[in-house]
Formats: structure tokens, sequence, C-alpha cells
């Protein structure tokens, strides 16, 4: 098994925990995206619109970091990361698409900006899209609410998440104490040995 990634890239490290978390063993191939390698012909083959990360599983190449955990969890079941019931499921999904659609592009702008030189950064871009993931907070707190995790079992949801979780003191996004559940949840989450390892 092969997981071409960026090591930087949050899409990337989702895949890495799920390959953690299922103690699947893998070969690790960087694309540096700071040098556009995910542009290259070669890889284009691999992932028709040059993004990261992609999988080659024995020959079977899939891609975007939803549909490769959700292949990896068909594929290789144990131990399950998603609940039994087909409402647990399907809250599990909306949860990883929640993050994927309207939580991890305002960190992606936030990285862009950062990345220039600080005379060069648009503050306006970064405080609006501070402003807009601190509103995503209202939602993962209520969905947290009598649960240890966002479908009630720790799952392809809570992974999709991890990656985003690290990103917020580094970029100082500050969770206030209001939101009991989602500061409980976060502990949980980094406690878990996949946080720490997939970072290397």
């Amino acid at each position: 098994m092969k997981l071409y990634h960026f090591p930087a890239s949050t899409n990337s490290r989702k895949v890495r925990i799920l390959l953690i978390e299922k103690g699947l063993e893998y070969e690790r191939i960087d694309v540096d995206l700071t040098k556009k390698e995910q542009k290259n012909p070669e890889y284009l083959k691999i992932h028709p619109f040059g993004q990261v990360p992609a999988l080659d599983d024995d020959g079977f190449i899939v891609y975007d970091s939803t549909i490769i955990n959700e292949y990896l969890e068909d594929e290789y079941p144990h131990p399950p990361l998603l609940p039994n019931d087909s409402e647990g499921r399907a809250r599990a999904r909306l949860m990883e698409d929640f993050r994927d659609i309207y939580f991890t592009p305002h960190f992606v702008e936030i990285i862009h900006e950062v990345r220039k030189p600080e005379t060069e950064r648009d503050q306006k871009v970064i405080q609006n899209a501070k402003g807009i993931i601190t509103q995503c907070f209202d939602r993962i707190e209520r969905e947290l609410k009598g649960r240890d995790y966002l479908a009630g079992t720790f799952s392809l949801a809570d992974i999709s998440f991890m990656p985003n979780i690290a990103l917020l003191e580094r970029l100082e996004i500050p969770v206030d104490p209001k939101y009991k559940n989602m500061r409980a949840w976060i502990e949980r989450l980094k406690a878990r040995p996949s946080f720490a390892e997939s970072a290397k």
C-alpha cells in the first residue's frame, strides 16, 4: 500500500490517522506541493486533478481523503470506524462533510496568507476566516451533546477533524471555555496515539 501525500496537508494527515488507527502498513511517498510536484505528468496519472492524498492499494488507486477513508473502512473493517446503525453512519458522514466543505477551507485561507511575508498578508482575510471557523464551533458543540464523539463512538468523523484541531493553537484560534463538550472532545482526540504519530 502506498500513500501519496504532503506531510503538512490536513487531508493527507486525515488518511494517515486512519491508517494508524487500523494498524495498516503503508509506504509514504511525498508529493511536495511547494514545488508543484502534484502537477507532474507522472503524478497526474495517479491523481487526475493533481491533488493530495492518493492511495495505491495493490494497484487499485483511489483519491480524495474522504473517499480513501471510506474505502479503507470497507476494505479493512477492523477495528470499525463507523457506527453499526444507519443513523450513526449517516451522522458520521454528515459531520465529515461539514468538516470538508465548511470548516477546512477557511484553515486553507489562513495558511495561504501566513505563508506570505508579513507585510503582504491580508489581515481581513485571516480575521474573516477565523470568525467562520469559530462559528463552526457551535455546530460541533451541539453534535457532541451527550456524546463522547461526533457519531457516538470514535469514527471517521472525528478522524476528519483531528488535523484541524492540531492547527487551532498554531493559528491562534482559541476554543472558548463555553464550548465544554468540544474542549473535552479535543482532549480525548489529542490523547489518541494516532494524533501524535500522524504528525511525524
